[in-house]
């Protein structure tokens, strides 16, 4: 007896309550409750935590952390999940110290980055205002929210005003560009009628100006999105693309031996077994001409859609933080019902996302001499950032640990 098929209809209002959308991070919700904040503060699209320092009734040593890139609001309890009850307590820790701690987050972490700019922007003014004494401010934020700081530091010093910051810093940022496989952003685009969410976020604003390649349609030609092109060149023309004031840090969840994270141009990533996939096949970024990253078919009739690239470098094993796309799309098939026929292997979970030379502000991604350029040997000057961190061993975007975090916060704690 042959396996009964869901109709597509059944399969997009499945896919509706259970989107598939690419996020670092922990996937599972939250099981503790995060302190209750000293103050809340809305903001021009936005909203900050504020949280007192251990044994302040006022903001006395504000450090400023954004977040990153996600669809929809900011959530104060994932981001406590994230970067404080891991490896290491990030947000506690700093409060332990004597500073104050203001949580940035958007209504929309998918909107534009000059939209949330304005959101930091406020916090910065607002935080300096209410400070009580002289102490500079310490300004960054966590993947996208570096940039996003980055940009309302610069821009507050274009309009000729005192941000009063001493410190910025970054913890992952895609300073010169993140990647989603190609292979991912097609499968989002081709599966658009059933799963319209991860379509959307690969085509939000904010996607287009961090991605170093993106293509609006499955077919679509790899390009630099004409919004990626405006942000760099309105950040160029601020400063050089760097506030000047402040002492400027980051670091990278990647290595900077020029190690790669073991993935093979070419290695199958991700497999179709269901009915309605079967035939879905998506592989690591070759380099060349004429490369076949994915084979797709959903809920159509055989052959299945190829999807080939020419001229992009071997990003996916580049060394960097890394993110698991590959497994986040086939876990979220997976928990449909057998029923849909979705079914689906992901033989390697993650691809490099933000990669080291991006992170620490040196090197460009575009190709492979500079994806795996020892960061290690280079002459830091020629980063964007005066001083900077690498992981000693590539690990998943954005994770917190006492060897980049604990830096972070020393650097902090040298501001006095």
């Amino acid at each position: 007896m042959s396996e009964p098929q869901a109709t597509e209809e059944q399969i997009r209002e499945a896919l509706a309550a259970a989107p598939i959308v690419l996020a670092p991070g922990p996937q599972e919700p939250p099981t503790k409750t995060p302190p209750s904040p000293s103050d809340v503060w809305d903001l021009p699209g936005g909203t900050a935590w504020v949280y007192y320092a251990e044994g302040h009734d006022r903001l006395t040593k504000p450090v400023i952390a954004a977040d990153g890139f996600n669809m929809g609001p900011s959530s104060i309890d994932m981001l406590w999940q994230g970067l404080d009850w891991g490896q290491y307590p990030f947000f506690s820790e700093l409060r332990r110290r004597g500073h104050d701690l203001i949580v940035v987050g958007f209504h929309e972490r998918s909107a534009a980055i000059q939209e949330n700019a304005k959101a930091a922007i406020e916090a910065i003014v607002r935080a300096g205002a209410e400070r009580r004494g002289g102490h500079p401010l310490a300004v960054g934020g966590f993947s996208m929210g570096g940039i996003v700081t980055r940009y309302a530091l610069a821009k507050l010093e274009t309009r000729r005003m005192d941000h009063e910051t001493g410190l910025y810093w970054s913890y992952d940022t895609p300073h010169r560009g993140a990647w989603i496989p190609i292979s991912l952003q097609a499968f989002a685009h081709y599966s658009r009628k059933l799963n319209g969410a991860f379509s959307r976020q690969i085509n939000s604003a904010a996607a287009r100006q961090l991605l170093a390649w993106h293509i609006e349609e499955w077919d679509g030609e790899p390009r630099v999105d004409d919004l990626r092109e405006r942000l760099l060149a309105e950040l160029e023309g601020m400063n050089g693309g760097w506030p000047a004031r402040p002492v400027k840090i980051g670091v990278a969840n990647g290595v900077g031996t020029g190690e790669g994270n073991g993935i093979k141009p070419g290695d199958h990533t991700v497999e179709g077994k269901g009915l309605a996939i079967l035939g879905t096949n998506l592989y690591a970024q070759s380099g060349g001409d004429g490369q076949l990253v994915a084979q797709l078919r959903l809920v159509t009739a055989p052959p299945a859609k190829q999807v080939r690239t020419d001229g992009l470098p071997e990003i996916d094993g580049a060394p960097g933080g890394t993110l698991e796309g590959f497994g986040i799309l086939a876990d979220k098939l997976n928990e449909q019902l057998p029923i849909f026929g979705l079914r689906t292997e992901a033989h390697i979970r993650y691809h490099a996302f933000v990669p080291s030379v991006s992170a620490t502000a040196i090197k460009d991604v575009t190709t492979d001499a500079d994806l795996y350029v020892p960061v290690d040997d280079l002459d830091a000057s020629t980063s964007g950032l005066d001083e900077f961190r690498l992981a000693s061993e590539n690990q998943p975007h954005t994770l917190m640990t006492p060897e980049l975090g604990g830096w972070i916060v020393e650097q902090i704690q040298n501001l006095g």
